[in-house]
């Protein structure tokens, strides 16, 4: 029997880029398949390399998605927090393991096993072209990363990290400023936008200096025009 529409799952999944563009009934017919899971601080959910086979949607929580180079040096691609999902591309393409998934607090969740994927993709053909849709903006998305870090100063980075974080969240401002909670250290966030810890606060003082920004620990108030011309390279 598929789940009411009311569901905490089928909210869930209505709310993910993944699957935002379907029908409640079919977030229903996934939901179905979703399982309860839960992983410690620091807990490694998953390595590089591993075989994959399940989606994980996170409820709270925070996750980090990373990769190690052979001299050790950690670049980390994302940060999954309550509403994001993670583990998409292996569970998708039965390939290995991207990147590592480490818990960098408690988290709670749900996965969608591999076999359940392919149920529904077999079955469906709006969740065929859901995840289509969704894996090439990723390459979109991931293309415009790189080209950030190889040809943009930090202070470019980190102004366009904090606007897409701000969209993210939904944050709306208020007479042209908005406040957001990182909820992560400096060194995660350099670790995001490609940089070292030392740089990226020398970065956010450059901020600071230009008024983009008003720091309270990792509480910050953003001042959208100001982060948008920067963005852009138009100061």
């Amino acid at each position: 029997m598929l789940p009411p529409l009311d569901d905490v799952r089928v909210k869930l999944l209505g709310g993910t880029a993944l699957f935002a563009g379907l029908a409640p009934a079919d977030h229903a017919s996934i939901a179905q398949y979703l399982r309860p899971v839960s992983f410690k601080t620091n807990q490694l959910i998953f390595s590089r390399g591993d075989e994959g086979r399940d989606i994980y949607f996170v409820t709270d929580g925070r996750v980090r998605l990373s990769i190690l180079s052979g001299d050790g040096r950690e670049l980390s691609l994302t940060h999954a927090a309550a509403g994001d999902f993670f583990g998409e591309i292996a569970a998708l393409d039965a390939g290995p393991r991207s990147a590592d998934a480490t818990a960098l607090s408690a988290v709670k969740g749900y996965n969608l096993p591999q076999s359940g994927i392919k149920i529904l993709l077999e079955t469906n053909p709006r969740i065929a072209t859901a995840a289509i849709h969704f894996l090439c903006q990723r390459i979109r998305n991931t293309n415009e990363k790189l080209e950030a870090i190889a040809l943009h100063p930090i202070e470019v980075r980190i102004a366009r990290f904090l606007l897409t974080a701000l969209k993210l969240q939904k944050i709306s401002p208020k007479d042209g400023k908005a406040t957001l909670d990182l909820a992560m250290s400096q060194g995660e966030l350099a670790l995001l936008v490609g940089a070292s810890r030392p740089k990226v606060n020398i970065a956010l003082t450059v901020l600071e200096d230009q008024s983009a920004i008003e720091r309270d620990g990792m509480r910050i108030t953003c001042a959208i025009a100001v982060l948008e011309d920067l963005a852009t390279g138009e100061t």
